[in-house]
């Protein structure tokens, strides 16, 4: 079993075996914040700390019988205490959690970590009820208003999808553009469907463009540089030169959005083929903005 599965099912377990959804993100999120390691990330979400990692591994564990949902509730089912597997800094850390919140109800849970962590509060749909004064207008404060209209990339490859999320969260960003071939992965969130939903939820709009994405049989002898400059050398001739109709769609969503993120897997810029798609759609007519990869 996954190690952050066991933390999940120990916090259920020092909770007396039965947690309100909220009040478990919640306290999942003071967690980390006492963990050496963090066992999850969050994103802001509608009620605040989100993690979309926690939420499908408990919807994974109820498959098993381990775990069971409720509406407004999650339940343990499995008898096995994972207290002991742990390391005992998360040991120490859980405990605290317990001695510091166990009698915090869910919107006072809502109300500490809004004031405790600001950032993930800035989507809340209930921030108005929740703060008031100097702790209202930090959050408020940390709302920038992005103004320039830009073209970014961004890859997932060696992150998790609620730091992808932060990161186009930070960058203002209003729509995301899937320029993959095949949008399926085998990392969590960012399948098509995931990470449609996961956007959705945070207020970008998804788009799938798989024309302007390079054939996975293409992609198999990959082992240098070279070889990568060589694939995106055919790309710009073939691929690139081909789709100019398309590429041009982009700047209408541009124009529409203002600012708006080509995503596909690598994280080196140099081995992704949205380095020259980006470069592609930046000499056609009517670009006039910065492109910046992130």
């Amino acid at each position: 079993m996954y190690y952050r599965r066991k933390i999940l099912l120990s916090l259920l377990e020092i909770f007396d075996g039965e947690l309100e959804k909220i009040r478990l993100q919640k306290l999942l999120m003071l967690l980390s914040k006492l963990q050496e390691k963090p066992s999850f990330d969050f994103v802001p979400y509608k009620y605040g700390c989100f993690s979309f990692q926690a939420n499908a591994d408990l919807k994974t564990l109820t498959k098993y019988e381990q775990v069971g949902e409720k509406e407004k509730s999650w339940t343990r089912n499995d008898s096995i205490s994972y207290m002991p597997e742990l390391k005992a800094s998360d040991k120490k850390a859980l405990l605290n959690i317990k001695k510091l919140y166990r009698n915090k109800t869910s919107y006072e849970l809502i109300g500490i970590t809004y004031k405790k962590h600001p950032f993930y509060a800035i989507n809340s749909t209930i921030l108005d009820k929740v703060l008031k004064g100097d702790s209202l207008a930090k959050v408020n404060n940390l709302k920038k208003e992005h103004i320039e209209n830009k073209l970014f990339t961004i890859g997932y490859e060696g992150i998790s999808l609620e730091c992808y999320l932060n990161k186009l969260i930070r960058n203002g960003i209003n729509a995301l553009i899937d320029v993959r071939r095949n949008a399926l992965s085998m990392k969590y969130g960012f399948s098509k469907k995931q990470l449609k939903t996961a956007c959705n939820g945070i207020n970008i709009v998804y788009y799938h463009f798989p024309k302007l994405g390079i054939e996975s049989n293409k992609r198999q002898e990959l082992n240098s540089q070279k070889d990568y400059d060589n694939l995106f050398t055919e790309y710009k001739k073939t691929n690139l030169a081909n789709t100019k109709e398309v590429q041009s769609e982009i700047i209408a969503l541009i124009q529409k959005h203002k600012r708006i993120v080509l995503t596909c897997f690598e994280a080196d810029i140099c081995q992704c083929h949205r380095k020259p798609l980006a470069e592609s759609i930046s000499k056609l007519p009517g670009f006039t903005w910065k492109v910046q990869h992130i």
